[in-house]
């Protein structure tokens, strides 16, 4: 039985997830505390900050302290990337956000405010992703798909999960990323990349697929379980969507073809990993998992009889993939994630006291039913 604290820190929405005894018992973002979206910016520069509040919540709604942890599970492994140079300016400054990752067993004595070690054990990102959906399932046999901007040095995994254990059948090295290339056009057209892609999966709606061939070339299954993006000249499609209230039929073409590409080549993954593994249950986790449409067009056209796509998918699950992959591995039995309601809630009392503190006017209506009602 164990004591399994998980982080995500390394690129945005800085998270905790406690584990113990292999039943998830809390789970929150840091912007739930910060009250800062996204808790910061996927910079290399910002690699160093950790979900402190949010840590220490978990841990106090479990009534534990930083000795009771057996272990805490970081969903990043600084020791996959490449040697360091010794010049942290190299290649985007990503040496820098290496270093910061491989210095979380200091950081975490400082944020958590302890003088002994605290042991931690470093998990892969797309493997925590990974766990974070096949477990919460309570799968133990399935096809997995993770599809992500980035971890180490790959952008995705395909594997399969075989009596709770996942074996990585594929993945797409770096640059080549279906994230990334959603990251890159939702900059283009003028919002904020690594936040605001489901505009753009909005937007697309709007449009229509005219650059689809285009698309096709560009953007490609590889057959073996990964992918290719060569990534188009956005300047020569369109311009940002600008100010008002009008969409931009250019912008929303764009948005269109890349949206059917993803759909497209999402659909030719699955199919590999269902004739790869026999598997009638698929698994999704990573950044693109968010992307619902998609997910539809999987769920309606794909071979697979059950998708679970877990909840929170992007990077802030993985601290709730790394805890259950040590708690796993420490040999506790995985109970399924049987809701997302595992962040911090507030009492009624509570609600009312901050009302008040505020001096602002409200009402307690006899049910909610009647408030809904008299809103709407």
């Amino acid at each position: 039985m164990a004591n399994v604290l998980g982080v995500n820190a390394v690129f945005h929405d800085p998270s905790a997830a406690l584990v113990v005894d292999g039943r998830v018992v809390a789970a929150a973002e840091e912007e739930r505390f910060s009250r800062r979206k996204h808790g910061k910016r996927p910079v290399p520069f910002s690699a160093w900050e950790l979900p402190d509040q949010a840590m220490r919540w978990c841990l106090a709604q479990a009534g534990l302290e930083v000795g009771d942890l057996d272990a805490v599970a970081y969903s990043y492994d600084p020791a996959r990337m490449p040697p360091p140079t010794g010049d942290p300016t190299r290649h985007h400054w990503e040496e820098l956000r290496t270093l910061y990752a491989d210095r979380v067993p200091q950081f975490l004595r400082t944020a958590l405010g302890v003088d002994a070690p605290v042991p931690v054990t470093f998990v892969p990102h797309h493997e925590a992703h990974a766990a974070s959906a096949f477990h919460a399932a309570g799968w133990d046999h399935c096809a997995v798909l993770v599809v992500d901007g980035r971890g180490e040095t790959t952008s995705s995994l395909s594997g399969w999960v075989q009596d709770g254990e996942i074996k990585t059948l594929a993945a797409s090295p770096l640059p080549h990323s279906l994230g990334l290339l959603y990251e890159e056009l939702t900059e283009h057209l003028g919002f904020l990349r690594s936040s605001d892609e489901y505009k753009v999966m909005a937007l697309a709606s709007y449009g229509e697929p005219r650059h689809l061939d285009q698309m096709r070339r560009l953007v490609r299954f590889d057959g073996e379980g990964g992918f290719v993006t060569d990534m188009p000249d956005w300047r020569r499609l369109s311009s940002s969507v600008g100010e008002g209230d009008s969409i931009d039929p250019r912008a929303a073409a764009l948005a269109r073809s890349i949206q059917a590409r993803l759909e497209e080549v999402m659909l030719e993954a699955a199919g590999w990993l269902h004739e790869t593994t026999g598997e009638d249950r698929l698994a999704m986790a990573g950044g693109v998992a968010l992307n619902c449409v998609a997910n539809t067009h999987l769920y309606s056209h794909g071979p697979f009889r059950d998708i679970y796509v877990q909840p929170a998918a992007g990077d802030a699950g993985t601290s709730l993939g790394a805890a259950y992959l040590v708690a796993h591995r420490l040999g506790d039995d995985i109970s399924p994630m049987e809701t997302a309601a595992l962040g911090r809630s507030y009492t009624e009392e509570e609600i009312r006291a901050v009302l008040d503190d505020a001096d602002i006017a409200y009402q307690r209506p006899a049910s909610i039913a009647d408030a809904v009602g008299e809103i709407v």
